[in-house]
C-alpha cells in the first residue's frame, strides 16, 4: 500500500486548504482512511478518519472547521480545512487502516503553515 497526500502550504489565518491522499497498491478490502498530524514539538494526534463514505469522526479542535471525504472509485481522501488557526500548522499525515487487524499505513506528511 503506498499514499501519496498533496495539497500543504503556506496560507493566513481565517484561510483553506485542501488536503488530498492517493492510495495505491494492495487495498484492504475494508479500510479507515485518515488524516493525522504533528505540530512542532508536540505527538502526533488524530484529526479526522472516514470508514466506507459517510462514518467521520474529528478531533474536537477541528469539528465544525475541517471536512473529511472520500472517493472510492479514486482510492482517494480528501480534507477541507476552512478557517485556519495558526494551531492548525503541522505535518499532515495520511492513513489508511485495515478494518480486519488494524495494520496501519502511512503517507509521507504534507506541511501546512498558517501565518497569524
Amino acid at each position: 500500500v503506498q499514499l501519496q497526500a498533496s495539497g500543504g502550504g503556506l496560507v493566513q489565518a481565517g484561510g483553506s486548504l485542501r488536503l488530498s491522499c492517493v492510495a495505491s497498491g494492495m487495498l484492504p478490502g475494508i479500510n479507515i482512511m485518515g488524516w493525522y498530524r504533528r505540530a512542532p514539538g508536540k505527538q502526533r494526534e488524530l484529526v479526522a478518519t472516514i470508514a466506507r463514505s459517510t462514518t467521520t469522526n474529528y478531533a474536537d479542535s477541528v469539528k465544525g472547521r475541517f471536512t473529511i471525504s472520500r472517493d472510492k472509485a479514486k482510492n482517494t481522501v480528501y480534507l477541507q480545512m476552512n478557517s485556519l488557526k495558526p494551531d492548525d500548522t503541522a505535518v499532515y499525515y495520511c492513513n489508511l487502516r485495515d478494518w480486519y487487524d488494524s495494520t496501519d499505513y502511512w503517507g509521507q506528511g504534507t506541511l501546512v503553515t498558517v501565518s497569524s
